[in-house]
């Protein structure tokens, strides 16, 4: 047998192909929404409620959407995880428990792995939410709730690839995982602490008081001005703090501040910290994110933030670099 002869590459038609698949999806998504309601309330109102896991069930490429979906679920405050029907049927239906809850997903309803596992799951008690495109197939007469996911069309010309059917399981789930993560008032710290080794877990989880230091040359309002210089060379920060017996912040001296001095023909020795220190620097508390510090620094464009407790006493200094170091920015 002859292979069919693969045409002419046409770039126009690639393009417009590409964009009808858009407009397919786009619009199979626009037509989820006018159809979520009570059931969609009740299959959140079942996952909030569980007292174990959502066990995320799928074949082929729904199978491929319900990990992704579970892997979402976990991430946002619900815990989930995928569950392979074929093997469920081979003992691994032994992960779901009676305080789980299913969601079963299949755009025809009718999977064949998925369905031999029903009845099982019924006798368990175990409350089962479908997101099937068949409103009348076997998948949402065995469920307790029912997600309408249907498509007009998949974007495959053929209609044969599931296209606009995964993409709207995959809408669907994400809605699941949003109203949940919402109903439990779940914040970006909850988020950032199951993401802890990747660049969100470090803006989200790292604190001032986490890089702060602690060592900075202090000086007082009658320091000398040599004298402050020795202080600054031997912090290392470029910056010496001006505070108060009680070691309250009441000025800074920077390198810069001292560029600006030596261009003004000053006699630098005869002055005296309080004379040239710069007054109400820019501060952060210690339990600030130290993304915040850097939006800080960004703001008044320093290199140097100092951290303060409530009353405005020296607690440290945290700086561009030491931000970069632990790459929060």
């Amino acid at each position: 047998m002859n292979p069919t002869p693969t045409p002419a590459f046409d770039a126009d038609r690639a393009v417009d192909m590409g964009r009808r698949a858009l407009a397919v999806e786009a619009a199979a998504l626009e037509a989820l929404g006018p159809r979520l309601g009570d059931a969609f309330a009740q299959a959140v109102a079942t996952m909030l409620a569980c007292q174990g896991r959502v066990c995320v069930m799928g074949m082929g490429k729904s199978g491929h959407v319900g990990r992704k979906i579970a892997a979402t679920l976990a991430s946002t405050g619900t815990p989930a995880l995928f569950v392979h029907p074929a093997e469920a049927s081979h003992g691994d239906l032994g992960m779901v428990t009676p305080q789980d809850v299913v969601l079963a997903l299949s755009n025809s309803g009718e999977s064949d792995e998925l369905n031999a596992i029903l009845p099982v799951l019924r006798r368990l008690f175990v409350p089962i939410v479908a997101m099937t495109g068949g409103a009348k197939s076997s998948l949402a007469r065995h469920a307790n709730v029912v997600l309408d996911s249907a498509v007009a069309e998949e974007a495959c010309p053929l209609q044969l690839a599931p296209t606009a059917s995964t993409t709207a399981q995959m809408a669907l789930g994400d809605a699941l995982a949003v109203a949940l993560l919402d109903a439990r008032g779940f914040r970006a710290e909850d988020f950032a602490r199951s993401h802890p080794g990747g660049a969100l877990g470090r803006k989200l989880l790292t604190h001032v008081r986490d890089l702060m230091r602690t060592e900075l040359p202090r000086v007082t309002a009658a320091t000398p001005f040599t004298e402050m210089m020795r202080a600054m060379s031997a912090g290392g920060l470029g910056m010496a703090v001006l505070v108060d017996a009680a070691d309250r912040i009441e000025g800074i001296f920077t390198d810069g501040d001292l560029r600006r001095l030596v261009e003004s023909g000053r006699d630098l020795r005869a002055l005296t910290a309080a004379e040239v220190a710069h007054p109400n620097p820019r501060r952060v508390a210690p339990d600030a994110l130290a993304v915040d510090a850097a939006d800080v620094m960004e703001a008044a464009r320093i290199t140097v933030v100092l951290v303060a407790d409530a009353d405005a006493r020296l607690l440290g200094a945290v700086s561009i670099n030491d931000l970069m170091r632990a790459k929060v920015i």
